[in-house]
C-alpha cells in the first residue's frame, strides 16, 4: 500500500472520529442534555430514548475508531520516530477505559429510562459520574496531539502548520482541565479563548487532508 493511500485510510478512520464525535458529543448531548436541571433532562431522555441509544453506540463507535487511528497513522509517521508513535499509541489506549467508563453511565440512563425509573437522581448522579470520567479522558486526548504533532513536523507528510495547530489542541485539551486549578478566572480567560479553535481546527484539518489528498511521500521518494 502507497504511503498516499495510507494517509487516505487514516482520513477515513479519522472521519468516523469526527462524525460520530460530532453527532454523540455535540448535537445529540444538546438535544438531550438540560444543563443543571436534571428533572428537564430526564423528562428529555425518556421522551427522546432513541435518539438516546443512538448518541450511545455513536459514543461507542468514536472509541472503537479512535483505537484504531493511531495505529493507522503509526503505519507512515513511525519511520520518522518510533518512541513518539509507541506514544501516541499509549496515550489513544490509555484513554479508552475512562471513556468506556463515561458511556457506561449514559447505558445505564438508557436502562433507566426504558423501565420508566428515571429520575433526577439518578440522571444528577450519573451526569455528574460521566463528565467526571471524560474529564479524565480528555487529558489524554490533548497528551496523544503532542507526537503526533511532532510527527507530522518531522515528517511533513501532510502541512506542517498542521503540526503545529495539533500540539496547540493538545495543549488546549490540558488546560481545560488543569487551566480551572491553577486558575479560578481560566473559563473567561483571553488564553482560552486563544486556544479554544485548534483542537477543533488541527484534527479535522488533518482528517480532510489526509482523506482528500492521503500522506505524502519522503521527500526522493
Amino acid at each position: 500500500m502507497s504511503v498516499r493511500t495510507q494517509g487516505r485510510v487514516a482520513g477515513l478512520i479519522y472521519l468516523g472520529v469526527v462524525l460520530t464525535g460530532i453527532f454523540a458529543l455535540a448535537y445529540a448531548a444538546t438535544q438531550l442534555f438540560a444543563g443543571d436541571d436534571p428533572a428537564a433532562t430526564a423528562a428529555t431522555l425518556q421522551a427522546k430514548l432513541g435518539l438516546l441509544k443512538a448518541s450511545n453506540f455513536a459514543l461507542l463507535a468514536m472509541s472503537a475508531f479512535f483505537l484504531a487511528l493511531p495505529f493507522a497513522l503509526a503505519r507512515f509517521l513511525a519511520a520518522y520516530g518510533r518512541n513518539a508513535s509507541r506514544l501516541m499509541i499509549l496515550f489513544v489506549a490509555a484513554s479508552i477505559p475512562f471513556s468506556l467508563l463515561a458511556i457506561s453511565q449514559h447505558f445505564e440512563l438508557a436502562s433507566l429510562a426504558e423501565a420508566g425509573a428515571l429520575t433526577s437522581d439518578a440522571v444528577a448522579a450519573r451526569v455528574l459520574a460521566y463528565d467526571r470520567w471524560m474529564e479524565i479522558a480528555s487529558i489524554f486526548w490533548g497528551l496523544w496531539l503532542a507526537p503526533l504533532g511532532w510527527l507530522v513536523l518531522k515528517s511533513g507528510a501532510i502541512p506542517r502548520i498542521l503540526g503545529v495547530v495539533l500540539i496547540l489542541g493538545g495543549v488546549e485539551y490540558l488546560a481545560e482541565y488543569f487551566g480551572p486549578m491553577i486558575d479560578a478566572g481560566y473559563k473567561t480567560s483571553m488564553m482560552r479563548e486563544m486556544l479554544s479553535w485548534t483542537s477543533s481546527v488541527g484534527e479535522i484539518g488533518t482528517c480532510l487532508w489526509l482523506l482528500v489528498m492521503g500522506a505524502r511521500a519522503p521527500t526522493g521518494n
